[in-house]
């Protein structure tokens, strides 16, 4: 009820024609922030769109807009309009008091599959990593769980529901699941998100 699947799009003129279509940029997941309608997710799932969507579980699809980034926390946040009222926001966890062994919950949208579950744990804390784009994004927490493409901007869930993370990369030479994933803890997501929402 919480999570959500987003797909975003760029424009592109072809240059003979001039004509103007539509590209698909990507797609990932995201999360219900506040009743007001506010999705929080991974900057790089919407970077360079032009159009957002947002789906919900009941296959409802909603225009989104950018209200915030912060790219060098690899976050974002979406707001979309008279949110339905099955949308609820996520219960808030605390990263500091992980510790390595606990047993965690990755929620996506892996290669298009919606709202798949993940089970693993906490493999290491405070990590770094390097992005696609050169940024790098500290004080992670490396997690087993199987995160895949379009699993990036979902939640990272304690084994009581409560958010603790945002799934955000994987470590994998062939770019598939490999065991070594990351997420920004729910201590960062909590001093940024709001930040964003107040521009």
């Amino acid at each position: 009820r919480s999570v959500v699947f987003i797909t975003s799009v760029a424009l592109r003129r072809d240059f003979f024609s001039l004509n103007v279509f539509e590209i698909p940029q990507g797609s990932g997941s995201g999360f219900m922030w506040d009743r007001k309608g506010h999705i929080v997710t991974n900057y790089h799932v919407i970077a360079g769109a032009n159009t957002l969507s947002v789906t919900t579980a009941d296959q409802t699809e909603w225009n989104a807009k950018v209200v915030g980034v912060a790219p060098e926390k690899d976050l974002a946040v979406l707001l979309i309009d008279t949110p339905p009222d099955g949308l609820v926001p996520l219960d808030l966890g605390g990263a500091s008091r992980l510790q390595v062994g606990q047993h965690v919950y990755a929620i996506g949208n892996p290669f298009v599959l919606d709202y798949t579950l993940n089970r693993g744990i906490v493999s290491a804390m405070d990590r770094s990593f390097t992005a696609e784009n050169g940024i790098t994004i500290d004080h992670l927490i490396q997690t087993d769980a199987a995160i895949n493409p379009g699993n990036s901007g979902g939640p990272l869930l304690d084994s009581a529901g409560r958010l603790i993370g945002i799934n955000t990369a994987i470590y994998s030479p062939s770019g598939a699941y490999a065991g070594i994933g990351f997420a920004v803890p729910v201590d960062t997501v909590n001093r940024v998100i709001p930040q964003l929402i107040a521009l």
